[in-house]
């Protein structure tokens, strides 16, 4: 308390001085002093007012024991009352003991008499029941059986009351009855068979599956009566509990296993083809199972779930049975050895279909269902495993299409007649079409499974297409080597040379399509790179040996006019002032007057920078002063022809494609 006390005053002194650290603060002392008086007054007013209501608590506390105490004792008062009754009354209960018998007795006898008439019976009931079973009365069959079953259970009860020591007597009922346990299997059998077939059933005969129903949910309530009395008695009849319910939903239960066994039955029927026979056996098997699943499952939705209690969750169950069955399928067919187009097949359909609104996803179904709830029909590791199958597969596929198709070109280069031409007159061969037709047709069969593997099946056509380009290069040298050695051979030598030059510019094209269509990634790879790099080498190779060529027909011939022809073409492309291009064209017309128009306005357009107009003053000019070319004794540009082909057209012409 002293040291609080000193605390306290340290911290007052500590406020005062801070609230008289200014000499105009003194004025306001008074004020200070009742702003803490009044402080001082609410703490100690809080204060009181919290010790009052704990006192008070206390005293409650005090009063609630003190009854509390008073209670216990009278507690003890009378069980000690209840103590001294019981022990009086012991010899009394076991003087009642023969009394105690005859009731049980009684009971007994009673009970035997009420069902003395069913007794005798029993051969004729056992009899109809069996009728009724075989005619399809499932619901008279069991009101039949329910009344065995109940006359042997009363006798084995009382039996059991009387003496639950004395198996003999036991026995003798069980034997008596024995044909009830049979009538009851029977009927169980109906039961199963009719479920089994409940998808035909349910459409052709619904009540059939009403009656089957409550027939289970009436075992169910006797089952429960059967196992309280159990609990009160220890007594429980034979076959006791059946169980029927939970035998058809649980892990292995009747109906559960029957249905799966109707539903894989369903699914497994639609494989009516093989791939000997038919090559799209998978697509035809995955569709007809789509088709049949979806189909029953709307029967469920509309038909099945009517004749079930809201509380047994039918469709979800069907729903669960089914996906579980296709699960189990598609599986059996993932470890098949599938091709990569039936890899393909089966993925898409797994990934993509299953879930869609053309299946699972349905919206007739899609209110009673979440399909994203789903587990994957595919485990990953299995499809991972497909996706490596398919990637390994089709490498060796591409790799082999690649060589034949590369074969094929080569084959045409040795022919006599010209390549064809494209739209604009360019040379070129089907080698660059074939080859991405096979990558425009793979890549969109991957893009149907996700976009990943879209992405992966594109930079494996890239490799290939790295490895192709290089042999490529390598036949279009050794092309030229096999000329060099007979000159005359191949006849179109040169022709196909510049087609092989213009696919390159084709498959850049080409290539740079399939990114810009199939990939998300603007980034250069190594494939790109290496791409290139090997088509710029062979379009620079095929230029050099096209200009061998030349030099090779250009040595027993007079080349000096021929060079200075193209020293004087030269000028017209080197001039950098145009408003001097007409004084070099005429200069290039003078020394070579069998140039004709269509030569002019080929140098012009290929130089890009004459305008409408002086190309037209040019082209006048010069056709005015022109000189007669059949004066000319060695004319040049006579048997040089120029495309047909429009101005915008000439004007690409400095591209890397190369003209007839």
């Amino acid at each position: 308390m002293e040291e609080t006390s000193r605390e306290a005053v340290a911290t007052a002194v500590q406020r005062v001085a801070g609230m008289l650290q200014k000499s105009d603060q003194l004025d306001k002392v008074e004020q200070y002093r009742r702003r803490e008086a009044r402080k001082k007054a609410s703490v100690e007013a809080r204060l009181k007012a919290a010790i009052q209501s704990q006192l008070d608590g206390v005293r409650t506390g005090l009063t609630q024991l003190h009854s509390a105490l008073v209670d216990v004792k009278d507690i003890q008062s009378s069980l000690a009352d209840v103590s001294k009754d019981w022990r009086q009354s012991i010899n009394t209960i076991e003087n009642l003991k023969d009394v105690k018998d005859a009731v049980v007795q009684h009971s007994q006898l009673a009970s035997a008499v009420e069902n003395l008439k069913n007794i005798f019976s029993v051969p004729e009931i056992v009899l109809e029941t069996q009728q009724l079973i075989e005619q399809g009365e499932l619901l008279q069959a069991h009101r039949k059986l329910m009344e065995l079953e109940c006359s042997r259970d009363d006798l084995m009860y009382e039996q059991y009351r009387m003496d639950s020591k004395n198996t003999s007597d036991m026995n003798l009922i069980s034997i008596y009855f024995e044909d009830v346990q049979g009538l009851s299997d029977e009927l169980a059998k109906q039961l199963w068979m009719v479920l089994q077939r409940s998808m035909v059933t349910v459409r052709r005969d619904p009540t059939m599956l009403v009656s089957v129903v409550r027939i289970i949910e009436r075992e169910v309530k006797i089952d429960r009566r059967m196992v309280d009395r159990k609990k009160q008695t220890g007594f429980i009849p034979p076959g006791r509990p059946k169980r029927w319910k939970d035998k058809m939903f649980e892990v292995r239960g009747i109906l559960k296993n029957v249905l799966e066994g109707t539903v894989s039955t369903r699914i497994e029927s639609t494989q009516a083809v093989t791939r000997e026979v038919d090559k799209m056996w998978l697509v035809r098997l995955l569709e007809i199972t789509r088709k049949y699943v979806l189909d029953d499952l709307i029967i469920v939705k509309n038909l099945m779930v009517q004749c079930f209690p809201p509380h047994y969750n039918t469709f979800n169950r069907f729903f669960s049975l089914y996906h579980n069955a296709v699960s189990s399928r598609v599986k059996e067919l993932a470890f098949d050895d599938l091709e990569a187009n039936e890899i393909v097949s089966l993925l898409t359909w797994v990934l993509n279909t299953y879930k869609s609104v053309e299946m699972m996803g349905h919206p007739d179904l899609y209110s009673e269902c979440d399909v994203n709830q789903l587990e994957p029909l595919l485990p990953q590791d299995v499809v991972n495993e497909l996706l490596t199958k398919y990637i390994t597969t089709f490498t060796s596929n591409i790799t082999g299409w690649l060589r034949k198709a590369l074969e094929t070109d080569k084959k045409d280069w040795q022919k006599e007649t010209e390549p064809e031409a494209d739209q604009d007159g360019y040379y070129q061969t089907t080698l660059p079409a074939i080859v991405f037709q096979m990558f425009e047709q793979n890549l969109q069969v991957a893009a149907q499974i996700n976009g990943d593997f879209k992405e992966e099946v594109l930079k494996l056509c890239l490799k290939q297409m790295n490895f192709f380009l290089i042999r490529y290069r390598d036949q279009a040298v050794m092309y030229k080597e096999e000329h060099l050695r007979d000159r005359q051979l191949p006849q179109c030598y040169v022709q196909y040379m510049i087609a092989i030059i213009n696919n390159c510019q084709t498959f850049k094209e080409s290539i740079n399509s399939l990114k810009r269509k199939y990939s998300q990634s603007s980034e250069l790879s190594d494939s790109d790179t290496a791409i290139e790099r090997t088509l710029n080498e062979v379009a620079k190779e095929g230029c050099q040996f096209l200009l061998d060529e030349v030099f090779l027909d250009l040595e027993g011939e007079d080349t000096d006019r021929l060079c200075g022809a193209i020293a004087a073409i030269a000028e017209v492309f080197k001039l950098t002032d145009p408003t001097l291009l007409f004084l070099e064209v005429s200069t290039l017309v003078s020394k070579y007057p069998d140039i004709r128009e269509e030569h002019i306005q080929a140098l012009l357009a290929v130089r890009g920078d004459a305008s409408r107009e002086m190309r037209q003053m040019i082209i006048g000019t010069l056709s005015e002063n022109k000189v007669s070319s059949s004066s000319v004794t060695q004319p040049i540009f006579k048997d040089i022809t120029v495309p047909t082909i429009t101005m915008t057209t000439m004007t690409s012409m400095a591209t890397a494609k190369l003209l007839k």
